[in-house]
């Protein structure tokens, strides 16, 4: 195992800085050493590592969220309510709906197959738009609007929608009855989790407040009550949903709207454990892609994840009406919502473990979609985001 987290380190860091000196994201050389030392390549990645990649993965997505908390200002928020709310299921909705009707044509599949593959499709990957929109908050882009803040809430809810959504296809495929209370989960789930993540926020202030201890020890202790949030979630499934994710990042939040100052030192904190958690995040998500399934799945395959993006981004620009965004800021959302990554990579083996007929081309798309969408997205925030948003100075 130590071979390989020494030869995910040196890969992953020598390749992301080829790809930085050419003005491409980071990432792409860091999902590029992870296909090649994955199981499908070179295969130099341990299986003590591979079997609890799905944790390192979530545990990475913790600390992106954390992150984001604690950056993201609860007053801004209020100020982006309707297109964030819009933002979190409008595109996806879109992107399901072209992908529904779409996918039985070109893939001769039933209506519930080409369902289930748009769930898996549809999310946005925060891990990837996350990082972006924190820099964009302290470089001052787009802070005169709220964009970065409306994405970093817009992104995450997104993904307890589709994720919610995924399930419940599953269940009826599954042969489940579908009730109309499933419906409820989502705004349940919602609700839930920011209510947990402000009474924790609220009750970490206090205990900071009276007991002093290093900040190490309360990046320690946060850290932990985001491993619990999500574990409490899965105990809860099928009693209460409630979100776990979301609570990560309200808790984040609470403890900037009531501690600033701690807040402010927090976030470096977790920068600094961002360097290696953003390596095995992406890493592990290029060691899960088979390179050769491209061939399976084709052009026809590229042609479909084409338009649905085509529809995705109608709903982005759907869900941006009646806002005081101008034209260039409406395509850098747009742009905003293209990467995909962290849920396909979580969820797109699934149908395929279940027996869904269909499961291998679910999947194949899914790997598809991360080839394709991630970097192509990455590079148009990293390319454009001086060009299209306002930038005003950081006090």
């Amino acid at each position: 195992m130590l071979l390989s987290v020494a030869l995910i380190i040196i890969t992953s860091l020598i390749l992301s800085q080829i790809f930085a000196l050419v003005n491409f994201p980071k990432i792409i050389g860091m999902i590029l050493a992870g296909i090649i030392l994955g199981p499908f390549v070179f295969d130099l990645i341990s299986p003590d590592i591979l079997d609890i990649s799905a944790e390192l993965r979530q545990i990475a997505l913790i600390v992106i969220l954390i992150r984001s908390g604690l950056s993201l200002d609860l007053e801004d928020l209020k100020k982006v309510g309707r297109p964030a709310i819009l933002l979190s299921f409008v595109p996806a909705a879109f992107e399901m709906i072209a992908i529904i009707i779409f996918a039985p044509m070109l893939f001769g599949i039933s209506y519930l197959d080409a369902a289930l593959l748009g769930a898996v499709v549809a999310a946005v990957s925060p891990a990837i738009v996350i990082p972006r929109m924190i820099s964009l908050l302290k470089n001052g882009y787009g802070n005169d609007k709220k964009i970065p803040q409306m994405l970093l809430a817009s992104s995450t809810v997104e993904n307890i929608v589709i994720i919610t959504v995924f399930t419940s296809i599953i269940q009826i495929h599954q042969g489940s009855t579908f009730s109309i209370l499933t419906l409820l989960y989502v705004p349940i789930a919602i609700i839930l989790g920011i209510a947990l993540g402000v009474f924790s926020g609220i009750l970490f202030v206090q205990l900071f407040k009276k007991y002093h201890m290093r900040d190490t020890i309360k990046v320690l202790l946060i850290f932990s009550v985001g491993f619990l949030f999500i574990v409490l979630e899965k105990s809860l499934s099928g009693i209460i949903p409630i979100s776990g994710l979301l609570a990560v990042m309200t808790l984040g939040g609470t403890i900037l709207k009531l501690h600033h100052i701690l807040a402010k030192r927090l976030v470096s904190k977790f920068e600094k454990i961002w360097v290696i958690a953003e390596i095995m995040l992406f890493v592990l998500v290029g060691a899960a892609i088979d390179i050769s399934v491209m061939v399976n799945v084709g052009l026809i395959a590229l042609v479909l994840l084409v338009i649905a993006m085509i529809f995705r981004m109608i709903g982005v620009i759907t869900a941006l009406i009646k806002t005081p965004l101008n034209p260039k800021e409406k395509v850098f959302v747009g742009f905003s919502y293209i990467p995909k990554a962290t849920v396909q990579a979580a969820i797109g083996s699934i149908p395929l473990a279940l027996g869904v007929s269909n499961g291998l081309l679910i999947l194949n798309v899914a790997v598809l979609a991360i080839m394709i969408t991630a970097p192509i997205g990455a590079i148009l925030m990293d390319t454009t985001y001086h060009k299209l948003l306002n930038h005003t100075n950081i006090l």
